[in-house]
């Protein structure tokens, strides 16, 4: 489960999937909502729980609920910026069973990384790894791959390696949220994905054994679609900071789906019988190409989200897909002359 405490952050990024109508504070859930969430979640079967944001951290009650989901027997990971993450705080949430921490990474240098960031965070992200390791909790580095920092690709993992990660998630944007709102100036170039092929690999390789690396593709340049998270609504679950739970942590971009609240109805209620869960599980769903594709059960027909960004219809085809009648769209959009590079910051709340 990803359990989105607050969509308050004290970055930027432009290249964020939360949604552009971000929750305010004041419709986040409370200590004992989330402790709630936490508990209907380990009954439904959940085992790992992600304490993301925004910026997690900037709940105060964070430890609190490291203690329920830890206590509860889930392995507990924190996926942060970094920023507030003290060597006194850390030491808590590791004595209150914290497992895990992922980091996100925005450039090979300071000076790139707090442009992207919008802060001047660089600086933080590498004392909150070093602390990290110093109290020897696995460490991942997430860097969010574009065509503002594709050439930094090296660096960047460079990076990772003196960050002492033993993941490294190489992602190129997913184009949800704020990240779709950029996409003109987020979207790399054929050129730079070439580029970036080899070096990746060789990466794999060098680091086989040492420090896991991977590499998310720029699927608007593939043949067909990334695997839905491994089918809709059968292995995650994301709960919104306001109690929305989410089938994937894009569903709100499907404005025709109807979702509901933990605040309104149990989770396990809303995992086997909400309409939203049950819209895209399986097959029945799917019309052709999908119907009849013998990848039906590689890539789940797509994603829903792009999906429904693209043709307006979450049924269709992901027109990423060469066998989508859609794919037409896709390559509009990469034949396009590029833009001036200008973001449109995240808002903060």
């Amino acid at each position: 489960m990803l359990a989105e405490l607050t969509h308050r952050c004290p970055l930027h990024c432009p290249y964020c999937s939360n949604p552009v109508e971000l929750v305010t504070r004041e419709r986040e859930l409370g200590t004992e909502e989330w402790c709630s969430v936490l508990d209907q979640a380990r009954d439904l079967g959940v085992l790992q729980v992600h304490l993301s944001g925004g910026e997690p951290l900037a709940r105060p009650d964070l430890p609190e609920l490291v203690t329920r989901a830890s206590g509860l027997g889930c392995y507990v990971s924190l996926v942060t910026s970094g920023l507030g993450l003290t060597e006194a705080r850390l030491a808590d949430l590791v004595d209150r069973g914290l497992a895990h921490v992922q980091l996100s990474v925005q450039g090979a240098d300071a000076a790139r990384a707090n442009l992207l960031a919008g802060a001047k965070a660089h600086d933080h992200k590498l004392t909150a790894a070093a602390l990290v390791k110093r109290f020897e909790l696995p460490l991942s580095v997430n860097v969010v791959l574009h065509r503002a920092n594709h050439d930094q690709l090296e660096g960047m993992i460079a990076l990772a390696e003196r960050m002492g990660a033993d993941r490294l998630e190489l992602a190129n944007t997913q184009f949800y949220g704020w990240a779709l709102r950029n996409r003109d100036a987020l979207l790399p170039t054929r050129e730079q994905l070439a580029a970036a092929e080899p070096v990746v690999r060789a990466a794999m390789e060098r680091l086989k054994g040492t420090m896991q690396v991977v590499y998310v593709l720029s699927d608007y340049y593939e043949q067909y679609p990334k695997p839905c998270m491994s089918g809709w609504g059968a292995q995650q679950l994301t709960v919104a900071p306001d109690g929305t739970v989410l089938p994937c942590p894009a569903a709100t971009a499907i404005t025709t789906l109807p979702l509901e609240n933990v605040r309104d109805r149990p989770l396990a209620e809303i995992w086997y019988d909400s309409e939203s869960f049950n819209a895209y599980r399986g097959e029945d769903w799917m019309r052709e190409p999908c119907r009849t594709c013998e990848r039906r059960t590689v890539d789940f027909g797509g994603c829903r989200c792009q999906a429904f960004q693209l043709t307006g219809d979450a049924a269709a085809t992901d027109p990423v897909c060469r066998r989508s009648p859609d794919r037409g769209l896709v390559d509009v959009l990469l034949e396009a002359p590029r833009g001036s590079g200008e973001f449109v910051m995240r808002g903060v709340r």
